[in-house]
């Protein structure tokens, strides 16, 4: 890890008071949680389509299965990564999070401006009348009923029409931020942002990975990610391919 880059990114960080973040899996799998795309990450043991909609409504079943394995996980704890950005929220820095991931760490560690991009695995709606489940009140009734998916709050002529579907954005799907109006919302905080910090994302999943675009010339971007992303290259940008817990650790200590 360059020490000039760690230096640079503690300067820009020390003197910046609107920092936008945007997170994806890689902060998560320091606290033990599998990623999607890496040589051992979760789509090499399952395709994608699995966690598509349209899979969804084809076998609500084996889709609830297979998120109880690979997706919830109520056990894990936030690691060094989420504390400092709670830590640096509190101090006025950092100003919103804006993440692709459904583990709601960040929240367990303290932040409180946290936008779920892609949702989360927290709870569970009734497709039809809108009640909400708890993902703990689901893995209850996955074990003590047949149709555990179904719900038995309201009535439809087709069962399909009352699936209760985990609140996480399924491919094929559009999630609450995935309109004009919640797209623009996130421009606006980009684009006033005075510092964009990307942790843990390779940024090729659109629109997500599209935001770093929207901030002003001369915004700086620190990019920590142990993989390559397209921004690496871009003006005003910097890039460090280590740990982001570790990373950070390094940049608060010279606060």
């Amino acid at each position: 890890m360059g020490n000039n880059t760690i230096e640079k990114s503690a300067d820009i960080i020390r003197n910046s008071h609107n920092i936008v973040v945007l997170t994806g899996a890689g902060i998560s799998t320091e606290s033990g949680i599998k990623d999607f795309r890496s040589r051992t990450g979760i789509y090499k043991m399952a395709p994608e389509y699995i966690l598509s909609l349209d899979y969804f409504y084809e076998n609500p079943k084996d889709f609830y299965q297979f998120a109880f394995e690979n997706l919830y996980h109520p056990d894990a704890a936030p690691n060094k990564g989420h504390e400092i950005l709670a830590k640096w929220e509190n101090e006025g820095r950092v100003r919103h999070i804006i993440t692709q991931n459904i583990d709601r760490l960040h929240q367990k560690a303290g932040s409180k401006n946290v936008i779920e991009f892609h949702g989360t695995m927290q709870s569970a709606t009734c497709l039809n009348c809108g009640h909400k489940y708890s993902t703990e009140e689901m893995a209850r009734r996955y074990d003590q009923m047949e149709d555990f998916y179904v719900c038995d709050l309201c009535s439809t002529e087709a069962k399909e029409e009352r699936y209760i579907k985990p609140d996480v954005v399924l491919f094929g799907d559009t999630g609450d931020w995935f309109t004009v109006e919640g797209f623009n919302t996130i421009i606006d905080m980009i684009s006033q942002a005075d510092c964009v910090l990307v942790l843990g994302t390779s940024l090729k999943v659109t629109p997500f990975s599209t935001f770093p675009a929207y901030r002003e010339p001369g915004t700086p971007l620190i990019i920590i990610n142990k993989g390559d992303t397209s921004y690496d290259f871009e003006p005003d940008t910097y890039v460090i391919k280590e740990s982001i817990g570790e990373t950070l650790r390094r940049i608060d200590r010279r606060l």
